[in-house]
């Protein structure tokens, strides 16, 4: 009689290296973490940092003690009206709410359109925000994809919420971001920036 193969029980094997995300600006560089328990998430921002898109959008929300919201491709062009209305027919992505990963500050998580026309809380393609307030945004739990945490620059995100801005959040001034990715092995992302894989 043949016995199963005892490893067949046992999920993927995790792998030993992580990608490693830079967000620059003029105000300094973030740096970030995707999680591999969002991978629809995950796949999505790194398919679009790896080819480009986000470079040259800019932060074009920001509230102290809050958040800042960027990524959005309409922040490219010259009409600042149209920034963060997204693309029409825009592709969304399925919910990845889960919850172990919480608004804390410095959480990296998928902006939305509205329960009444998104039920599903389906998440915008390109558009993403960072939590800034230090206590965390406990209200928003439950409710948007958390997907990544920044592991260095939080200093950062506090200097562009506190940038000058008008009546309607956007800055007065572009902030425009470069996003870059590197895979390093795990256990260097630990060494350098401190943070620990679970």
């Amino acid at each position: 009689m043949l016995t199963p193969a005892l490893h067949a029980a046992k999920g993927p094997k995790k792998s030993k290296k992580d990608q490693l995300v830079t967000v620059s600006t003029s105000q300094g560089d973030i740096k970030l973490i995707l999680f591999d328990e969002t991978p629809q998430h995950k796949e999505n921002f790194l398919k679009l940092a790896q080819s480009g898109v986000y470079n040259g959008t800019t932060f074009h929300r920001i509230i102290e003690n809050f958040m800042i919201q960027g990524g959005d491709v309409n922040t490219k062009d010259a009409d600042p009206s149209n920034d963060g209305a997204g693309q029409p027919n825009e592709k969304t992505i399925p919910a990845e709410i889960r919850p172990e990963f919480s608004h804390k500050f410095g959480a990296v998580a998928a902006a939305r359109q509205g329960d009444m026309v998104n039920p599903t809380k389906a998440s915008s393609n390109s558009q993403f925000y960072i939590v800034q307030n230090h206590s965390g945004t406990a209200h928003l739990n439950g409710g948007y994809t958390v997907f990544g945490q920044v592991i260095s620059g939080l200093d950062v995100i506090d200097k562009i919420a506190a940038q000058p801005k008008d009546m309607r959040d956007r800055p007065t001034t572009d902030i425009k971001m470069t996003v870059k990715v590197e895979k390093l092995k795990k256990k260097k992302i630990t060494e350098l920036y401190g943070y620990t894989y679970q």
